[in-house]
């Protein structure tokens, strides 16, 4: 945001004032009233400091309508307008340690020096204030802050609160009672509301705040009690005239309690202003733990005889101010975006930002997530964007301030190749993720891929553990799974942990690994979506490796389980010249299988059946067990349902066991199951 300079000529000057006021006030207007602010919070208290400074240098500026006079917006149309018993002020800023202890030196200067200066201490809760009246402890008016002096009743939404009383405890209260709070949302809901906007395509919330204002302004009250709002009083308004309150701030916050109103847990009491900033670190440390969202603390001088000595100024009060956190929201531009490969192939659009400083660090990138998310956002190169930094989390990019957009803008087109080896993106209808399809040779993902190519169900190399996997991918010793075939031991004994022995056993499970399975082998290449199970089915089919790499769609779509997506996954492998080259060098390398022959998937004896495996199998091995009811053509399932068509109990079978005996369901025992694979010639 362009800053504004003051110059020496009262026409500049004036316009200076001008253009700094329109903005607030489009930004209050925002904020306050359509609950769809543009700015950071950051940028926003920037605007109104240049403002202040502005009117204090030139006090003929100062109007009755200038936003330096106003607290909040105007009240909503279809809300009843109520006036506040007492005006509803807003806080003053400060944001380091010294302009605290300024603070602290302005309350010496007023009230002299005082040996004991006792502050509370506060959450700055991110939501949005309230004022809520109880007559003879019964709740009866709720009106939001509105401009301080008027503002929207919304009595009906308020009672919905679940941690506000609608009577209040006891019977030693004020016949009138008005009190001040702040409405929020708890970090838990906000996030869940969020997931299940993004489950229904539906727009997300910026911020916990923008939550509790729509919230709180619903005309339905049972949409106000689904979202989970709470409370907490942090100050008293307007008390019947006859009722003694204690004479400190912190007592009667405590008195609140006892009545049965929400305090912040978080709230404590200083003994001067280093104690204060001592807090500030303090809830600092803890504040992504907390359970709500804080954008900074407040300290108000405790003793309410010396706040009355203190006064006010026109819009805040001189014994209370607010210590914001450095900034989690900034305003920058979007320069470009990159688009990065995971380590499974995911593509991630990642966006460069002109550098800006947010929550402490500064930040030159930020994830866009996918696709999907640049569409939510309408986002183009050149826009200008809000970036939110929350304590250690990755910047992401929060909205797109529209206003600010020109012809210098210009769409985001989503790479049609990986960006890293050119192979073809692949993205499945209705999922969000789009992926490189080399996964083979792509050499983001090399290892990733030969961790699952080496995994027990694969190729079972023992001893190829993730970290040595690691290691010889950092050495540059393999690039894919075709470079474990021809490692030797040279190299290997100058790894880490990798003595004599370890290096012969290593090379032995290599070459032990290359008698293996076609179901294992097309099970080890890693393909989307091609499991164990369709590994199996697709090697009993084809019975050879080349059919399967020849096949077309249509034939791919004829055999069973085998959908659209995962025939499009196959066929798009398969198509990807290197990862024929890579299949052709580990067959070159040795690895091979049985012989098979081709069977008609309609013949095969178990064809349409659901099994079941439960309980401990004595003298078959699982996956084995597994493995021959696919040969039949059997599928195995890890559930009982009246589809089961089978199911093989072995010892200490449990719930499985009871629920097929429930529905009725044929239960063999693995004697009888032995026998039954001898019959069908699979032992």
């Amino acid at each position: 945001m362009k800053k504004l300079k003051v110059t020496d000529t009262d026409q500049d000057i004036n316009e200076q004032w001008l253009q700094l006021k329109e903005q607030i006030e489009l930004h209050n207007y925002r904020y306050y009233v359509l609950d769809e602010p543009e700015l950071p919070d950051a940028e926003y208290d920037r605007l109104m400091r240049q403002l202040l400074a502005l009117e204090a240098k030139y006090p003929q500026l100062k109007t009755a309508d200038s936003p330096s006079q106003k607290v909040g917006g105007e009240a909503l149309e279809q809300f009843n307008k109520i006036a506040h018993l007492a005006p509803m002020l807003s806080l003053d800023n400060v944001f380091s340690e010294n302009e605290l202890k300024d603070f602290g030196k302005r309350i010496e200067q007023r009230l002299g020096k005082i040996s004991e200066l006792c502050f509370t201490c506060e959450p700055k809760l991110d939501g949005l204030a309230i004022s809520i009246i109880y007559l003879n402890g019964v709740l009866n008016t709720a009106v939001t802050r509105g401009d301080g002096h008027l503002g929207e009743e919304v009595t009906q939404n308020v009672k919905t609160l679940r941690n506000l009383p609608l009577k209040l405890q006891g019977t030693d209260y004020p016949e009138l009672l008005e009190i001040r709070g702040e409405i929020f949302i708890p970090r838990s809901e906000f996030e869940r509301l969020n997931e299940e906007a993004l489950q229904n395509n539906q727009k997300t919330y910026a911020n916990p705040r923008n939550v509790a204002a729509g919230s709180l302004r619903q005309l339905d009250p049972k949409i106000t009690a689904k979202r989970k709002l709470k409370v907490y009083c942090y100050s008293l308004g307007k008390v019947s005239d006859d009722f003694v309150m204690p004479k400190t701030h912190y007592q009667r916050l405590q008195q609140l309690k006892s009545w049965g109103l929400p305090i912040c847990p978080e709230i404590e009491q200083a003994q001067s202003i280093q104690g204060c900033y001592q807090y500030f670190n303090k809830i600092a440390e803890i504040r992504n733990q907390l359970p709500y969202e804080i954008d900074g603390v407040v300290y108000k001088v405790d003793n309410i005889d010396f706040q009355d000595r203190l006064g006010f100024v026109s819009r805040a009060p001189r014994w209370a101010i607010a210590h914001k956190f450095p900034a989690q929201e900034e305003i920058t531009q979007l320069l470009g975006v990159d688009f990065q490969v995971g380590r499974t192939g995911a593509i991630t659009p990642v966006a460069r930002l002109e550098p800006v400083f947010v929550s402490g660090v500064t930040v030159s990138n930020a994830t866009l997530h996918n696709m999907d998310e640049i569409n939510r956002l309408r986002i183009k190169i050149n826009d200008w964007v809000i970036i939110r930094r929350a304590g250690d989390v990755i910047p992401q990019i929060v909205s797109v301030v529209i206003s600010k957009r020109d012809e210098t803008c210009i769409d985001i087109e989503f790479p049609t190749h990986c960006p890293v080896c050119n192979a073809l993106i692949e993205r499945v209808e209705n999922e969000a993720v789009a992926r490189c399809s080399g996964g083979l040779f792509c050499s983001a993902q090399q290892v990733e891929s030969i961790k699952h190519f080496a995994s027990r169900k694969a190729m079972n190399i023992d001893g190829l553990g993730d970290k040595l996997i690691e290691q010889l991918a950092q050495e540059k010793l393999i690039q894919n799974a075709s470079d474990l075939y021809h490692l030797t031991a040279e190299p290997l004994l100058g790894l880490d942990r990798m003595a004599q022995k370890s290096v012969n056993n290593l090379l032995d499970s290599i070459e032990k690994s290359k008698s293996t399975t076609l179901a294992k082998f097309i099970y080890a290449l890693g393909i989307r979506e091609v499991g164990e199970t369709t590994a199996g089915l697709l090697a009993i089919h084809f019975a050879n490796l080349e059919a399967l790499m020849q096949a077309d769609l249509d034939t791919l779509l004829s055999i069973q389980d085998v959908g659209p997506i995962v025939a499009k996954h196959i066929l798009t492998f398969f198509q990807q010249q290197h990862n024929q080259e890579i299949v052709a060098q580990l067959i070159a390398s040795g690895i091979h299988w049985p012989t098979m022959s081709m069977i008609d998937p309609d013949l095969l004896p178990l064809k349409g059946q659901t099994w079941v495996l439960t309980g401990t199998l004595e003298h078959l091995n699982r996956q084995n067990a597994k493995e021959m009811l696919e040969n039949l053509g059997a599928k195995v399932s890890g559930s009982v349902s009246s589809k089961t068509h089978c199911v093989v109990a072995g010892v200490a079978a449990g719930s499985k066991l009871a629920k097929a005996q429930d529905l009725d369901i044929r239960v063999i025992d693995e004697e009888q199951f032995t026998q039954k694979m001898q019959e069908l010639g699979q032992l």
